[in-house]
């Protein structure tokens, strides 16, 4: 096992954390990644390898997971040496330890086996994205929601103001029938559907990945039987054809991004929502949704050997046992907060934030060993986004816990890469934002055009 450096400041419940941030050499020889997909979209993502040949494996095998599940594709390229490109081609097949990984992104979502080849650097493929212009629609009468694995929240929107705005303790990845879902969807839209005098459009906001109002895989549909899945996988299909109203649907992170572009009106924005799990989106420069996966739950932030694991892919260091409700228990039970009564996420954030809200000290140590965590995420963020503001919202940052995470974040960055810090602007939204502020972009995401209104 490589040596790796250790963090100047120390996450106070984690003394083994080792962030990628600090890993990878910043001189020595060249090794070029490309990740690409069959439209011929996808990107190449430079690294420098020093003398130590098992960090270089490991920030190689790293990056290339990083890359799978932040821009998405299934053609690898690694343009370096060809002992690295073997080690790479070991873990990244259908046996190797990065099956989980090849087999959600390849063939879930890209429906093609994940590929690694060897060239020369000068050979990876060039970067080449299609920006996608979303959302900013505001007129008329609109409803968004936002489906979370603890809870789901909707919005009712006239002409861009909030009247009405709902959030429901659910569960959905302990239901195997996709009906609930269903059913459970619908509830949210006919309740805030009460308070308009018309229905528009609906946009809607759901973690995993969506194509084309698909949902190709979500860990909110994690309950339900592969025979079911086509069930699951367009639900949000079957809405639309009732309503007969425009009806867009994407990822969480990417309307969480949208929201923060909006608020601040400006790109190069990097969203990350706290909830159940870590959702991510980003708008480029431009104000565009990139088409990238963005799903940095699984993207690697802890190179630690003793790093937790996701209970889903069961690798290390992964974002989601990091910057989530699951960070928050795993780390209560550290400092004797007892969360065993409920078995609801929900419930048991709630007891946490009680505790944090009553003064307890090792509550907010908690909190503050996220804010920790996430300012090293944004520093290896930045390796991979072109990122000006970073707009952090979700259950976590509710009530004391937000500027809890945002100082000690802020106090990385300035500790650590103060050039990073005089360029990144870190910010939480409103309390109220935080809470329901992607239900509400969520509903901008349709045009308001053709359809039918009721």
């Amino acid at each position: 096992m490589p040596d790796l450096p250790k963090p100047k400041i120390v996450p106070p419940l984690d003394p083994d954390f080792r962030p990628a941030a600090l890993a990878h050499p910043v001189e020595g020889e060249r090794c070029v990644i490309g990740l690409h997909r069959a439209d011929g979209t996808g990107t190449r993502h430079e690294l420098r390898l020093g003398l130590d040949e098992a960090l270089n494996e490991l920030c190689v095998e790293r990056a290339v997971k990083f890359l799978l599940w932040q821009r998405g594709g299934h053609l690898v390229s690694v343009g370096g040496a060809a002992s690295l490109f073997e080690y790479v081609r070991s873990r990244y097949c259908k046996t190797g330890v990065r099956a989980f990984d090849c087999d959600l992104v390849g063939r879930t979502v890209f429906e093609h086996d994940v590929e690694v080849s060897h060239c020369a650097p000068d050979k990876v493929p060039e970067s080449r994205t299609a920006p996608k212009s979303v959302g900013r629609h505001l007129e008329g009468c609109r409803i968004g929601f936002d489906l979370g694995a603890s809870d789901r929240k909707v919005a009712a929107v006239i002409e861009g103001e909030t009247v009405f705005s709902e959030e429901v303790v659910w569960d959905p990845r302990g239901n195997s029938d996709p009906e609930y879902h269903y059913l459970e969807i619908k509830a949210g839209i006919e309740g805030a559907r009460t308070h308009l005098p018309r229905l528009d459009a609906i946009g809607g906001s759901s973690a995993g990945v969506i194509v084309e109002n698909r949902v190709m895989v979500a860990s909110i549909f994690r309950g339900v039987p592969e025979r079911d899945y086509p069930k699951a996988r367009d639900v949000f299909l079957r809405l639309r054809d009732e309503y007969g109203v425009p009806f867009e649907v994407a990822n969480d992170g990417d309307v969480t991004a949208l929201a923060g572009a909006m608020s601040l009106d400006e790109g190069r924005v990097l969203g990350i929502a706290m909830g159940s799990s870590e959702a991510a989106g980003y708008v480029d420069a431009g104000g565009n949704i990139t088409g990238w996966l963005n799903e940095l739950a699984f993207a690697p932030i802890d190179y630690s050997p003793t790093a937790p694991e996701d209970e889903w892919s069961k690798d290390i260091g992964c974002g989601v046992q990091y910057l989530t409700q699951q960070a928050v228990f795993r780390l209560a039970a550290k400092v004797g907060i007892d969360l065993s009564e409920s078995e609801v996420l929900a419930d048991k954030l709630e007891i946490a934030q009680e505790a944090l809200d009553q003064g307890h000290s090792g509550a907010r140590q908690v909190w503050e060993t996220i804010g920790v965590y996430f300012g090293y995420a944004i520093a290896h963020y930045a390796s991979f986004y072109d990122i000006g503001h970073v707009l952090v919202l979700g259950r976590v940052t509710s009530a004391d816990g937000g500027p809890i995470i945002v100082e000690n974040a802020v106090r990385v960055l300035n500790t650590e890469f103060p050039e990073l810090a005089g360029r990144i602007n870190v910010s939480l939204p409103d309390e109220k934002s935080r809470r329901v502020g992607q239900a509400v972009a969520a509903a901008s995401l349709p045009a308001r055009s053709g359809g039918k209104t009721s």
